[in-house]
């Protein structure tokens, strides 16, 4: 399927929900919008579009991906401009991260224009449910499934795409307490932790409810080997600023989910002439940064949390408050520069949003 093809049958809804929504409260990711957009793969193609009324999905019990993990997903935003326009950030990214996490986990890709036109449209449908609210945005939740209704070891013939969506407001509503993990692994060399595989996150779950009950939010993984170098946290990259270096691990390491909105912010610092590095970060380096004061800042970066300023480390015994977020001069001026970016409110000199009229 190309563009040139593409056709989408659409049902709307005969009512919309929007008028019970309680736009005062706003549960990240517990709001669902009017519609779901679906798309089949059978029989070695895909079949025509829909956009129908969100509703649950049918499963048969032998459904693949429930019994053998081949599920991948994207998490995205549309954001209303100041002249009434909607944006969406960078979507040619995550729609070649899609593609290579589908490969990757030996699932059928979608042609990235086709992602982003199917993504397009379905923003059009349900335009009306992105908040007018400052800081917030509609969630856009793209993701494949293998649907195979077969007990057996081996890919699925058959996916199915679909893309639903959120109003959401912030995905963290104070800055974060992270913990350094010494023992869990989040990914290992050779395995799946470039690709955007829901299983990745199911293996996250139990060691980062362990950090939570200790009062943390969220883990910063560290390499399956040896535990001595620094690689993502959580639902977002990681960033540090070190005596006004901005330092940030290596992507080239397939361990790494290459983010879009660390990406960003990379490029960002490099055009404002601030020093960045892309390398082998140590636990060390970080620890002893923080213990000397030289440790200006560290912060995630990802779709959903956009840049979430970093409170206080934990390493073993040991917890490290870092300096105070309003003094954080460069993480805040890109966080509001992103934010400019995705409103319109200052120009997109790098054509990095998507505009739908």
């Amino acid at each position: 399927m190309t563009t040139e093809n593409l056709t989408i049958q659409i049902t709307k809804v005969n009512e919309s929900k929007i008028t019970q929504v309680d736009w005062e409260n706003l549960p990240f990711g517990r709001v669902f919008s009017d519609h779901i957009l679906i798309m089949d793969y059978i029989n070695g193609a895909w079949k025509t579009p829909e956009i129908v009324p969100f509703d649950n999905l049918n499963l048969h019990p032998a459904t693949s991906a429930l019994h053998y993990g081949q599920a991948v997903f994207e998490g995205m935003k549309a954001n209303r401009m100041v002249d009434g326009k909607i944006s969406v950030f960078r979507p040619e990214m995550n729609a070649a991260r899609f593609r290579e996490s589908c490969a990757r986990m030996c699932m059928a890709e979608i042609d990235e224009n086709v992602f982003v036109s199917l993504l397009a449209q379905f923003i059009k449908i349900e335009k009306d449910w992105i908040p007018q609210k400052e800081g917030y945005s509609l969630y856009l939740r793209p993701f494949m499934f293998a649907t195979d209704s077969y007990i057996g070891v081996k890919p699925s013939d058959s996916y199915r795409f679909a893309i639903f969506a959120c109003p959401v407001g912030a995905y963290y509503t104070e800055p974060v307490n992270v913990k350094i993990e010494e023992f869990y692994t989040r990914a290992a060399n050779g395995g799946v932790g470039r690709a955007k595989a829901a299983g990745n996150y199911a293996a996250a779950l139990y060691p980062a409810k362990l950090a939570q009950s200790q009062g943390f939010h969220q883990l910063i993984w560290t390499d399956a080997i040896s535990h001595e170098y620094i690689e993502e946290s959580g639902t977002m990259n990681i960033v540090f600023v070190i005596n006004g270096k901005m330092i940030s691990p290596s992507e080239d390491s397939d361990t790494i989910l290459r983010g879009v909105t660390k990406r960003s912010v990379l490029e960002i610092a490099k055009m404002w002439g601030i020093p960045v590095e892309e390398r082998k970060v140590s636990v060390k380096e970080v620890i002893e940064a923080a213990k000397n004061g030289s440790l200006e800042d560290a912060f995630g970066a990802g779709t959903a949390a956009t840049i979430a300023p970093i409170a206080k480390i934990g390493f073993r015994d040991e917890v490290f408050q870092l300096p105070a977020i309003e003094t954080r001069t460069l993480s805040n001026k890109i966080k509001t520069y992103l934010d400019q970016v995705k409103s319109g409110e200052i120009q997109d000199d790098n054509n990095w949003c998507l505009k739908i009229n």
